[in-house]
């Protein structure tokens, strides 16, 4: 494959999803040296590592308002403290974790989680509040409006939260909507895909308040810890591509170049993205002759990703999805829901058996520099990728 016919690789920038996913697992994808995957730059050892922010899911999500915060850059103990209200309201009205994290996303966009009084309104400036605003005749935490109750009532925190989530909760199947969606069904707000930019850090306050609480996924009427996969959605927004075992790891003493991992799975398993997100690419990837040849089963030395996706989420994330049996069944620029089915396991492209290889990148870099491990990755967000077993 020549230069001038590989595909670009440079950061992506965030556009309007992120402003509006056995014995034979050592030979699987990929097999040894810089040969293979032209189009992830195998042999990019030089990326800086990075490990998502996390903590245990505990089953114990209870929320001290009145406690010690954590420490979170880019808000301070008042902004917390909201947040754990917010959260707190939440339990009791047993609205389920992915509901504290919209409303905690929701009030960071609206608000920067801060109980903000209006200079148009005269009242509001009588109360006690941590900032003024000027957006018609908004108020606190979620800036809601006058048809939301009075003044005191609105710059309230837990008002405010009770009854965000009692819109939140009328909207139907709120909890598989894109957060920035099911926010925007609330809020009616004139920049209706700001909300999304806020999941990921949202996410984290909520685990890091309510022991681990976005690592649940509500399965049979019950939330579970670190269970999301086979569609179902953690309430950080995410889900395990496939169910099964990671076989063949992240950049390993023996593979060093290997910039994702390969999960092992019986060809014609409907491969799930990860989270809500925008199609980036949805194509045949060329091996190293040049040829678009993934119609077939790949070889070991063949090269290329063949049938594979990319797909950009909030906040510069961008997930890969190689080897599938047959075109993808999404394209470029079609916005994709978590957990929606986007092709099946092939082996097409450098591979020697049925499997997913799957890549997590940041800042929105394609290449080899932006890949990071996607075990810890995914663990974080209550979607394991389970080690083969």
């Amino acid at each position: 494959m020549t230069d001038e016919s590989r595909p670009r690789r440079g950061p992506i920038r965030v556009g309007a999803l992120a402003a509006a996913l056995t014995a034979t697992l050592a030979l699987l994808c990929c097999t040894g040296g810089a040969g293979a995957f032209f189009l992830t730059e195998l042999g990019g050892d030089s990326a800086e590592q990075f490990t998502p922010a996390s903590m245990e899911c505990t089953g114990d999500f209870e929320v001290d308002v009145t406690g010690r915060m954590p420490r979170f850059p880019q808000y301070g103990e008042r902004q917390l403290r909201n947040a754990a209200v917010i959260i707190k309201v939440g339990q009791e009205m047993k609205v389920p974790p992915r509901g504290w994290v919209i409303a905690v996303a929701t009030a960071m966009q609206e608000s920067r989680l801060l109980n903000l009084a209006n200079r148009t309104v005269g009242e509001s400036q009588d109360i006690p509040n941590e900032g003024v605003g000027a957006d018609h005749d908004s108020v606190g935490l979620f800036q809601q409006r006058a048809s939301w109750g009075t003044v005191r009532q609105r710059m309230n925190p837990a008002y405010a939260s009770r009854k965000f989530y009692e819109k939140l909760v009328d909207v139907p199947d709120w909890e598989r909507l894109p957060l920035t969606l099911a926010a925007q069904r609330v809020q009616i707000s004139a920049f209706p895909d700001a909300y999304a930019k806020h999941e990921e850090i949202a996410s984290r306050i909520v685990d890091a308040l309510a022991g681990g609480a976005a690592r649940t996924a509500l399965i049979a009427g019950q939330e579970v810890c670190d269970a999301a996969a086979s569609g179902e959605i953690a309430a950080s927004g995410w889900t395990a591509p496939i169910p099964g075992g990671v076989g063949s790891g992240f950049r390993t003493a023996s593979r060093p170049g290997h910039n994702g991992v390969d999960i092992a799975a019986p060809k014609g398993t409907l491969i799930r993205v990860a989270a809500t997100g925008r199609v980036l690419v949805a194509r045949c990837d060329p091996d190293r002759a040049g040829r678009h040849s993934c119609d077939a089963d790949g070889w070991p030395g063949k090269g290329g990703c063949g049938w594979f996706v990319d797909v950009l989420h909030a906040q510069g994330i961008v997930t890969r999805y190689c080897h599938m049996v047959s075109r993808p069944q999404v394209a470029e620029g079609d916005t994709v829901q978590a957990g929606e089915v986007i092709g099946e396991v092939g082996s097409s492209g450098n591979s020697s058996g049925p499997h997913l290889h799957f890549e997590v990148h940041v800042d929105g870099d394609r290449s080899s520099r932006g890949a990071i491990d996607p075990v810890p990755f995914m663990r974080a967000k209550g979607a394991p990728l389970r080690n083969a077993g």
